[in-house]
């Protein structure tokens, strides 16, 4: 794949994370009964940095926590005999039970990840609510999920892919557009 564009640039990025954080703070009345879970892998940096623009914001911590979608994804089956999973393992540091429990991504497409998600927080206890907040939303849903808190729509084509590029994992804070 090659890269056709460049969408948001690291001051593009830390903006949509700062008005995301704004927007959470904003709808949840502070952050009271709040908790991040990211979503393995680029999920859980978006979380954190989330994290760090609220406490600036808010000056108190919010837990953040962090979950791994491997074993409630629904092409499990589809995976050859010969490979298993690699379950990285979950860390949600308080209990889900009646919090409102923000799930963060990279980026939104399909909805199936943040299907298994959801039955992965689910599994850990009843949250009041569960919201969900992505950097990037490029459309093409098959299932009926929106986000709540999004950094940039990108519509996309069903031949374009969006790679989400964060300095913890990746050299350099970029999303672009591949084909």
């Amino acid at each position: 794949m090659t890269q056709k564009a460049v969408v948001l640039d690291a001051p593009a990025i830390r903006r949509a994370l700062t008005r995301i954080a704004h927007e959470i703070i904003e709808k949840n009345k502070g952050i009271e009964n709040c908790v991040l879970v990211g979503i393995k892998t680029r999920g859980i940096y978006v979380a954190q940095r989330l994290a760090e623009r609220i406490q600036q914001i808010e000056g108190q911590q919010i837990p953040v926590g962090e979950v791994d979608i491997t074993l409630y994804r629904d092409d499990l089956t589809k995976k050859t005999k010969n490979e298993e999973p690699e379950v990285k393992g979950s860390n949600i540091p308080v209990d889900v039970t009646n919090q409102n429990v923000i799930l963060v991504d990279d980026v939104l497409y399909t909805g199936r990840t943040v299907r298994a998600a959801m039955d992965a927080v689910m599994d850990k206890g009843r949250a009041s609510q569960i919201q969900l907040a992505v950097l990037v939303d490029r459309g093409h849903r098959e299932l009926p999920l929106r986000a709540d808190y999004v950094g940039k729509n990108i519509p996309t084509s069903g031949t374009e892919r969006i790679v989400v590029e964060l300095v913890e994992v990746d050299s350099e804070d970029k999303v672009s557009i591949n084909e």
